[in-house]
This record gives structure tokens, C-alpha cells and sequence, in this order.
């Protein structure tokens, strides 16, 4: 049987938790969640982006996300706009004063990933990273490959 110190998936979930938790000690001084960090991130990338759309990218609850977004907004860094055509949808933008953060958030995310990387040689980063790629590129190939043979089975046609 394997050791769980030699399997792969936990060894991923237990750098990604470690890399959560330490980013969280870096961040400390920013008064942010890490939670409130990444939104505040993935926003700066999708802009405009509805409420529901956030919480797909993010795989959070929706009304998980909604509470990180009520303290953000109080906190006068996010801004949910209506949609122009459709009132139920809940658009979210960064405010001027969320801006400055992002430097430093995306700085504190630099400092931990090297923190992390120390001593590891620069090809074998490169490598790393090539390996995770090609990893998340076959998954995501099976993950959509299954979710089309899902939807044929219901359409009656597998």
C-alpha cells in the first residue's frame, strides 16, 4: 500500500495547503483574507464579471462568496453594478481604492511561491511546471471528454 507521503494528490494538497496557510502569514499586514485576496485577484482579470461566474471560477458557494463580497464592499474595495439587460445578474468591478492592493497582493503571492521554490534549481522549476501543465492539460481533456459523454447518455444518442 502507498505511503501517503508518496502519493502525488496528497503531495499536491499538501504543498497547495501550505502555500494557502503561509500566504496567509504574509498577508497578515494587508487586514485581508486569503479568500478576499483571491477575489480581489481573480477580479482584477475578469473585470465586469457576474457574481455566479466568480463563484465558477473560484468553486465556492454562492453564498460563500456573497458574504466575502459584502465585507469587501463594505470595505469599499468591490462594486456590484446591475447588468445592463438583465436585472437579476450582479456585475462586479474593483474600486479605485482596491487598486493599490493588488500590487501587494500579487507581491505577497511572488514572495511565497519563491519561499516555497527555494533551492530548487531553475530548470527543475521549469520542468515543474511543464509536468503540471501537460497534468492539468490531460485532465482537463478527460474531465471534458466525460462531461460530453454525459450529455450524449441523457440525449439518448450513447
Amino acid at each position: 500500500m502507498e505511503h501517503p507521503s508518496q502519493n502525488l494528490g496528497f503531495l499536491l494538497h499538501d504543498v497547495a495547503r501550505l502555500m494557502r496557510r503561509r500566504f496567509e502569514q504574509n498577508a497578515r499586514e494587508l487586514r485581508l483574507t486569503r479568500s478576499q485576496c483571491q477575489v480581489l485577484a481573480h477580479l482584477a482579470r475578469h473585470e465586469g464579471i457576474p457574481q455566479s461566474g466568480l463563484a465558477e471560477i473560484l468553486e465556492v458557494e454562492p453564498i460563500t462568496l456573497t458574504r466575502i463580497l459584502d465585507r469587501l464592499e463594505a470595505g469599499g474595495l468591490v462594486e456590484r453594478r446591475p447588468h445592463a439587460t438583465d436585472r437579476r445578474i450582479r456585475q462586479l468591478y474593483l474600486t479605485a481604492e482596491a487598486r493599490p492592493l493588488l500590487a501587494d497582493i500579487f507581491a505577497i503571492g511572488a514572495d511565497t511561491r519563491g519561499e516555497a521554490l527555494d533551492g530548487v534549481p531553475e530548470l527543475e522549476r521549469d520542468f515543474l511546471f511543464q509536468t503540471l501543465t501537460t497534468m492539468k492539460a490531460n485532465l482537463l481533456r478527460k474531465l471534458n471528454a466525460s462531461s460530453e459523454k454525459d450529455v450524449e447518455r441523457k440525449a439518448g444518442r450513447g
